[in-house]
């Protein structure tokens, strides 16, 4: 079945539930509460989100609508749980490497071998790459694609990777880097501007003199 595309919102519920039951898991599944700071924490988090309580309920009930989240009643609170995985069906090394990107953006193949350290222990980059290339090759009868890989930008040693479960990702290029003089330039270019301003005031008085003679 083909999904339609998340909102920002929806995919940083989605990592923050997969991050959380891995690093806290005494505390999963999460508290409303507990998800709006997951939402709108400040470290590891790329862009940072200042969602409010409603939004992020709202968005919870549309990812419950598609089976990405389930509803448990705790004693006091209603608790949320992801269920990617089943939903993706894709294995836990897949949706720990989705995860890392719903939450920190797009990343290079390094960065995502790192930053999911907590998530799934890779061996090495390859095994990344392995499974972010099954990701990005899925075949449409199986949902399409989940992951693209960027075009590397000017000044970047390596490409990155991005999640397409909200959809296509626009490829903004990179501001042009202001060009920054070498050292001393700035100096030189005002000596020698005002040595030219000397010399047309020179001029100036030659030709004063010149026509009153």
């Amino acid at each position: 079945m083909q999904l339609p595309p998340l909102s920002l919102l929806e995919t940083r519920i989605l990592g923050v539930l997969v991050e959380k039951e891995k690093t806290v898991p005494d505390t999963y599944p999460l508290s409303l509460n507990a998800l709006v700071s997951g939402c709108n924490q400040k470290n590891n988090r790329d862009p940072v989100l200042t969602a409010t309580e409603s939004e992020v309920q709202r968005a919870i009930d549309d990812l419950r609508r598609h089976s990405f989240v389930i509803e448990s009643s705790g004693a006091r609170v209603t608790r949320y749980s992801h269920n990617v995985g089943r939903v993706l069906r894709v294995p836990d090394q897949a949706v720990a490497l989705l995860a890392s990107l719903m939450l920190r953006g797009p990343q290079t193949s390094a960065e995502l071998r790192g930053n999911t350290e907590r998530l799934h222990p890779f061996a090495d980059i390859s095994s990344v790459e392995a499974f972010l290339v099954e990701l990005a090759e899925r075949s449409e009868d199986k949902g399409g694609p989940l992951v693209v890989h960027l075009p590397r930008a000017p000044g970047e040693r390596e490409a990155r990777w991005a999640h397409l479960i909200a959809g296509p990702v626009s490829i903004v290029p990179p501001p042009a880097a202001a060009t920054t003089p070498a050292p001393g330039l700035g100096a030189e270019v005002a000596r020698l501007a005002a040595e030219v301003q000397s010399l047309r005031d020179e001029v100036a008085e030659l030709r004063r003199r010149l026509d009153g003679a």
